[in-house]
């Protein structure tokens, strides 16, 4: 009875120190975006939708597998001063709100728009990039303003700024059908493969696709309120955003954030 006792509480010792051990070998690090409050953390995760040149994405031309881009530059330049090294985590455009809300992520630069719609939901920081959404369609099928999308299929990026704009643009012109989808290259294919008819596409990201193919044109929407900005997300109430902020601020008055610029959007213009 005492060798089978003393069994039992070895036994109880050795599991219970397992278990410890497990624990704290992830002290430190993100475990798929734990809170991105813990002092000892020095790994943030960033989601994204890397399908968004330049701003994010794969260079499978190269490949490549991982992420590069402005965003990511911009988060790895910014984590870096703030002690931190940044993982890039990328997702669908409209699941990265939900990750943000349940911790699978710590940020978001997406060349997202900091709308009151999503500030409900999560923080922003500052603008770092001002950008114009134009309308990108077949050069043998033209369609040069939000007025000619009359009777035209149009599409949008799901649960983007770009798929707002649409809906408004439909309730403005009438037979304006919006369709929607999870990537950027979809919309592009489908209007190649006459399903669509345009989409509504950021204007540095839209000069990408039209530099690399000359079928492609692009045009402005002629609405007045299509300039957006983008920032950087975080979960309500993270310390991160005026961490970040901070550090923005600085790269914009040191010129870094500019160098940023013409090293990832140069030669989209």
């Amino acid at each position: 009875m005492k060798l089978k006792k003393w069994l039992s509480v070895t036994a109880i010792g050795l599991l219970t120190a397992g278990v410890l051990a497990a624990c704290g070998a992830g002290e430190g690090t993100s475990n798929g975006g734990a809170s991105s409050d813990d002092k000892d953390k020095k790994v943030l995760v960033m989601g994204t939708s890397a399908d968004y040149p330049p701003f994010e994405y794969i260079d499978t031309a190269k490949g490549d597998s991982e992420a590069i881009g402005f965003d990511v530059d911009l988060a790895k330049a910014i984590g870096k001063k703030l002690g931190y090294d940044v993982q890039v985590k990328d997702m669908e455009f409209g699941g990265l709100i939900p990750a943000l809300q349940s911790n699978k992520v710590d940020l978001v630069l997406a060349g997202m728009t900091p709308t009151e719609k999503r500030k409900k939901n999560v923080d922003f920081s500052d603008v770092y990039y001002e950008a114009k959404n134009m309308i990108v369609s077949k050069k043998d099928a033209p369609i040069k303003n939000a007025e000619e999308l009359k009777g035209k299929t149009v599409g949008v990026q799901t649960s983007s700024i770009q798929a707002d704009e649409a809906k408004e643009i439909a309730k403005e012109v009438d037979g304006v059908n919006v369709t929607t989808r999870d990537r950027i290259p979809e919309l592009i294919q489908e209007m190649k493969s006459n399903r669509i008819d345009a989409a509504i596409i950021e204007d540095t990201v839209a000069k990408g696709y039209v530099n690399k193919d000359k079928s492609l044109q692009m045009s402005d929407t002629g609405r007045p309120d299509s300039s957006k900005g983008s920032a950087i997300a975080f979960p309500k109430d993270s310390k991160l955003t005026n961490d970040f902020n901070r550090e923005l601020k600085k790269m914009k008055e040191n010129g870094e954030l500019d160098k940023l610029i013409v090293k990832w959007f140069d030669d989209q213009k």
